[in-house]
């Protein structure tokens, strides 16, 4: 699985620097397409999960131990959680966002059938970690609800409600932009709330906050480190983008409003990184002084996570019930709800039951990127090597999304 992920990731970055070369002042127009902001929030929103939120205050020690995980010895706990989350691997999302942009409606090669089918197991495999990331972190962060280990019968009600919300809001397209806004709001209120909380409370201030944020350029001066994986966890993390990667890209390209292709990249690997730096900051605070979340803060966590997963899942539903034709229009909408609720809550459980692993939805996805490039260059070269600018028919029309179903 190593060698096939290393694989994945030279090619990726391959292709990368391949397409800022040959189509970097391309202009990329989406068929729904909205305005940059509005772009950067679906992005940031549809692109993360709750792991955003529950993940680091439960990492930080771990790779601080150098004692059982020597390898993390090369820098500090936040800028390895950093890179886990940021920057670097954000241009995994740009890679595909640009192909189904500009590259696919001429290729069309994810209209094959059998490889309809695999992305599409890809999509719905990933829907259901994103469930069951939450369940399974929803006795750290509320324990008062448990013994902070098991996962009672309440956990799993929260989970099949927040399911049936992001299905109900998959069912029009219009709720994509207000859920991402919201949640980008809700996230930056977060954010606020608990820097308050950490700097304020213990008379740090403004000082104390920029030393710990500066740990993080640590990340740039080693960042060679991360581009393969360092230990087996790390891997899990890579495998996990990989899965997340062909279907962000496949989303988010909709909605790219005539940037240039270059600016694609900045936008996708700086504007996240930059609030996931500063969250970190707060929660490495938080962590490293032995600050407790318990109680309001980590009911506000839980709360801006479900969001996050609502908006996450609402994307990806939204996306495969469109590839499979599985349509509020075709099955009307009771049908379609209680039809995706069936399917993302059993597959939830089949993760809770450790029978699906996200390592292998990723390895499928690698899968997918290869066979993507075979096809091109056995099929559609002159196609692709003729592209010079975003289908025709993609005009740059920001009312679109309002229109849309």
């Amino acid at each position: 699985m190593t060698t096939w992920l290393t694989i994945g990731i030279l090619f990726t970055f391959a292709a990368i620097a391949f397409v800022i070369y040959r189509w970097g002042n391309v202009k990329c127009i989406g068929v729904t397409p909205v305005r940059t902001f509005t772009f950067i929030a679906i992005l940031f929103t549809s692109g993360l999960d709750v792991g955003l939120i529950m993940f680091p205050l439960t990492e930080f020690a771990g790779y601080a131990d150098l004692g059982a995980s020597p390898e993390y010895g090369f820098t500090n706990p936040l800028a390895i959680e950093f890179g886990f989350w940021a920057f670097l691997i954000w241009a995994f999302y740009f890679l595909t966002c640009f192909y189904f942009c500009v590259i696919e409606p001429r290729v069309k090669f994810f209209e094959i059938p059998v490889v309809k089918f695999i992305n599409n197991v890809v999509i719905i495999g990933t829907c259901a970690f994103t469930a069951y990331l939450l369940l399974s972190n929803l006795p750290w962060y509320l324990p008062e609800m448990g013994d902070g280990e098991t996962i009672v019968s309440s956990f799993y009600l929260i989970v099949f409600v927040i399911i049936a919300a992001a299905v109900y809001s998959s069912t029009s397209i219009r709720y994509v932009r207000r859920l991402s806004l919201a949640s980008t709001g809700l996230f930056i209120g977060l954010i606020v709330l608990m820097w308050a909380g950490a700097f304020l409370s213990e008379d740090s201030g403004i000082g104390e906050f920029i030393t710990t944020f500066a740990l993080i350029g640590d990340y740039f001066g080693n960042i060679h480190n991360f581009v393969l994986p360092i230990n087996d966890y790390h891997e899990f993390y890579l495998f996990w983008w990989f899965a997340w990667s062909i279907m962000i890209g496949q989303f988010t390209s909709r909605f790219v409003g005539g940037l240039k292709t270059y600016q694609v990249l900045i936008a996708m690997m700086v504007f996240p990184s930059l609030p996931i730096a500063v969250w970190f900051t707060v929660l490495y605070y938080y962590s490293a002084n032995e600050i407790a979340t318990t109680g309001f803060y980590n009911l506000a966590m839980v709360m801006v996570g479900i969001t996050f997963v609502v908006n996450s899942l609402d994307s990806l539903i939204r996306l495969y019930t469109d590839n499979l034709n599985l349509t509020v229009e075709r099955f009307g909408k009771t049908k379609y709800i209680l039809g995706n609720i069936a399917l993302m809550s059993g597959l939830t459980l089949l993760f809770q039951l450790n029978f699906l692993e996200i390592q292998w939805v990723g390895a499928l996805a690698i899968g997918l990127i290869l066979a993507c490039f075979g096809y091109i260059l056995a099929t559609k070269y002159k196609t692709v090597a003729a592209i010079e600018q975003s289908p025709k028919e993609n005009k740059i029309d920001f009312s679109k999304i309002e229109l849309a179903n």
